[in-house]
């Protein structure tokens, strides 16, 4: 299974790449940009679409392991199918931005689609207890699963953030998931994240192109299908993932419990999270983005690992991790109003 990984990351790397740089070679052709705007965290226009390159170099991967034997099927079909619709949904709202209501009940739809295929949300553990959820835990599912495709948007505001916080899981939950013995999920996770490696050579800062919507919801669906897949056979293989994803969740978090406090349309562009006032204070997308690489090598990683190996603290171990870092992220300015968008943001 190891090298069949290595050798479909390798290819994975390769095809991605080469995708971006004909989606990039297409858009500037059409006219494709994602022009500045009081909203924007860029100043120049800049090719957009690129995720269209990860979701078909991560769907060719699927089919090569799910062919090797390295991918189930019942895995492959909930990231594929459900990987398709939020894809073509982001697709769509690139080119004329879609309703939130048709783009939430998409994201439920695809959501519902894993779950069913995956037998339901797996059950957790907390100490020394196993708790299943039952049908309410697909209600519970869906939503999260919706919560992370919407949050990887929310967080795809500087460049190479969102692509190189998806290489960080994908490759961390792989080498961990080795760890827990778990055979279900590492070199999908392996060849997602080489995927996105290939589209960062195209999106590390300064951006030559943007994934958009198309990219980075399919991003949240794959990472939180694979968390949901990893789960199965281990009820504290899904805290591992949610530490790993800390600083995403604890920012997005953060910043969409203050804006409902102020009484904010929440699901309306804005500039708030506390990435994107580090950006603006710094100057430099490349600072904030080795700033959250540096958090998660040397901060989640860590605890992460702790929870791989010591499964009945791994409920207290997402605490630890992910408090520190809700104080990290309102210190940083997450959910402050800024002064030149309406409303007050």
């Amino acid at each position: 299974m190891i090298l069949d990984a290595a050798l479909t990351s390798l290819a994975a790397f390769v095809l991605a790449l080469a995708l971006t740089a004909l989606v990039r070679r297409d858009a500037l052709a059409h006219g494709v940009l994602d022009i500045p705007n009081d909203r924007s965290s860029h100043r120049v226009p800049t090719p957009r679409g690129g995720g269209i390159a990860i979701a078909l170099a991560a769907v060719a991967a699927s089919i090569f392991l799910l062919w090797r034997g390295a991918l189930d099927l019942q895995l492959f079909v909930a990231l594929t199918g459900g990987g398709i619709v939020v894809a073509f949904v982001g697709y769509l709202d690139d080119r004329r931005p879609l309703s939130a209501r048709i783009r939430l009940a998409a994201h439920l739809a695809a959501a519902l689609w894993a779950l069913l295929w995956l037998g339901g949300l797996p059950p957790m553990r907390f100490g020394d207890h196993i708790v299943s959820l039952g049908w309410p835990g697909y209600v519970v599912g869906a939503l999260g699963i919706a919560w992370t495709v919407n949050l990887f948007n929310f967080m795809d505001g500087i460049d190479g953030i969102a692509a190189s916080e998806a290489v960080f899981i994908a490759w961390g939950a792989a080498v961990l998931a080795l760890v827990m013995q778990q055979v279900a999920v590492p070199a999908m996770a392996m060849a997602f994240g080489a995927v996105c490696c290939g589209f960062l050579v195209w999106n590390w800062p300064p951006a030559k192109i943007f994934m958009g919507d198309v990219g980075s919801g399919y991003l949240g669906y794959v990472l939180v299908v694979l968390a949901l897949g990893a789960s199965r056979g281990n009820p504290a293989a899904l805290a591992v993932w949610v530490i790993l994803g800390g600083i995403f969740f604890c920012d997005a978090f953060v910043t969409l419990m203050r804006r409902l406090a102020r009484g904010e349309r929440v699901y309306q562009a804005h500039r708030s999270h506390a990435y994107q006032w580090l950006a603006r204070r710094w100057g430099s997308h490349r600072s904030v983005t080795l700033a959250v690489l540096g958090v998660n090598l040397f901060w989640l990683l860590p605890c992460a690992w702790f929870a791989a190996g010591h499964p009945g603290c791994a409920a207290w171990t997402v605490l630890a991790a992910l408090v520190p870092l809700v104080l990290v992220v309102l210190l940083a300015g997450a959910g402050q109003p800024t002064g030149g968008d309406p409303e007050g943001r």
